[in-house]
């Protein structure tokens, strides 16, 4: 019974070295994958900036710490015009543009199928809604994008409009305008 017991125990240490190891190996690949990504990531949320900040820069910066799996990330901007701070000490649009930077340098690492913002420009003024419209129809090809909104230079981009009306109190009407088709009409109607 004792050299069951001793074999069960030899059996019981082995896995746990085992274990280990695969947790020191799957520690290391989670770092380096987590490194190259965010390196690129940060990249890609350059290219983005300057592109709805017109040349403005952004960076994302790992915070300290002795650990890289327990960095946080800082979020740097520079408008044209202005120096680098920290995305906490800007104005309400600069920091949604700076949100939806990080978001489109996330899907040009990895899209994703489909996205929902909503009410994304609300805190927009027209041209920064215009730059940002065209990223979304630069993104549109591989992604499908709902998009709650009032304003109605975001709503004349969209390709289908969903709406609701309250025509009578307490009745509300759902509504449905496919643009290409409306856009055919105005111009058949103009002609």
């Amino acid at each position: 019974k004792h050299a069951d017991m001793a074999k069960q125990l030899d059996d019981l240490t082995a896995a746990r070295e085992n274990l280990k190891e695969v947790l020191r190996k799957t520690d290391r690949v989670c770092r380096e994958r987590f490194a190259e990504v965010f390196e690129r990531v940060a990249e890609h949320f350059q290219s983005v900036t300057k592109k709805l900040f017109l040349g403005g820069e952004g960076k994302l910066i790992l915070t300290e710490s002795d650990d890289l799996m327990e960095r946080g990330v800082d979020i740097q901007l520079r408008p044209p015009g202005k120096g680098f701070t920290s995305i906490a000490s800007r104005s309400g649009g600069e920091q949604s543009l700076a949100g939806l930077c990080l978001l489109f340098a996330l899907f040009m690492e990895k899209p994703s199928p489909f996205c929902m913002l909503d009410e994304v420009d609300a805190a927009l003024d027209d041209a920064n809604i215009g730059r940002l419209v065209r990223l979304i129809e630069e993104f549109s090809s591989k992604i499908q994008f709902v998009i709650v909104t009032h304003n109605k230079i975001t709503m004349q981009a969209a390709s289908c409009l969903f709406g609701a009306t309250m025509e009578e109190a307490g009745i509300t009407r759902l509504i449905s305008v496919r643009m290409k088709n409306a856009q055919e009409a105005v111009m058949a109607a103009a002609s």
